[in-house]
């Protein structure tokens, strides 16, 4: 099981992420970021929670099935896009394991299903999932020996515009639904039909090549659409 324990990013850059977290517990304290939370529906403790839940969970993937292919990379880094992600050192053996990483896919799709409970966007929020899913969709990228990759801002911005257009009132929890179930499913599953000829010894969902997409889209997409969103009203569940 060790095979599916490693960081989606090298550690360099995933040291990135952390200081971007430590950073966000400095303004929460501050009280700068306090309301931008509260339009996604959660306090700051628990914001903070989910943050360092997706930053620790990112570590582990859960196999769920295995793909016929061609074993060409094992054990090596790929770049791509200025960005460097660790391919796992794994026992050379044909096909390709499909798993789901916790910090990158279960968190986030969790996380997702709650906000759309809580403010009953199911219409807005297939719409916004289904426009960022595409888009995100053009972007990504199959790389041998790695998996699928997707640019780091592009769909964090897009994510916003999208949130932004469809409801001002709950931008910020649209938001955080389009930038982590549109990448998963624009990124990941749209492209599973590609991952046994890419010769990786794991393609982890929402793992390497789409973690740091879909982690900076939960902050960066969030905060942007707050800045032009009124608090949105929270319906009783």
């Amino acid at each position: 099981m060790s095979d599916y324990y490693y960081l989606p990013l090298t550690p360099g850059f995933f040291s990135i992420l952390v200081v971007l977290v430590l950073g966000l517990l400095l303004l929460l304290q501050l009280g700068l970021l306090r309301y931008a939370y509260l339009r996604l529906g959660v306090s700051s403790g628990a914001a903070l929670l989910l943050l360092a839940g997706s930053l620790i969970g990112s570590y582990f993937n859960i196999p769920v099935g295995e793909m016929a292919g061609h074993r060409v990379v094992v054990g090596e880094v790929v770049d791509f896009l200025g960005m460097r992600y660790p391919v796992p050192l794994t026992v050379d053996r044909p096909g390709t394991v499909i798993a789901v990483n916790i910090g990158g896919a279960a968190i986030p799709a969790l996380m997702s299903l709650y906000l759309l409970i809580r403010y009953e966007l199911w219409a807005k929020g297939a719409i916004a999932v289904a426009g960022v899913a595409l888009f995100v969709h053009w972007l990504a990228t199959p790389v041998p020996g790695l998996g699928i990759v997707v640019p780091v801002f592009v769909p964090t911005l897009a994510t916003a515009i999208v949130a932004v257009l469809l409801s001002r009132e709950s931008a910020a929890p649209l938001a955080y639904i389009a930038g982590s179930l549109g990448t998963l499913i624009g990124a990941d599953l749209f492209n599973l039909g590609h991952i046994g000829r890419l010769g990786a010894p794991i393609a982890s969902i929402g793992g390497a090549g789409t973690f740091d997409g879909i982690f900076l889209t939960g902050i960066a997409a969030v905060l942007l659409a707050s800045f032009y969103a009124p608090p949105p009203r929270p319906k009783p569940i």
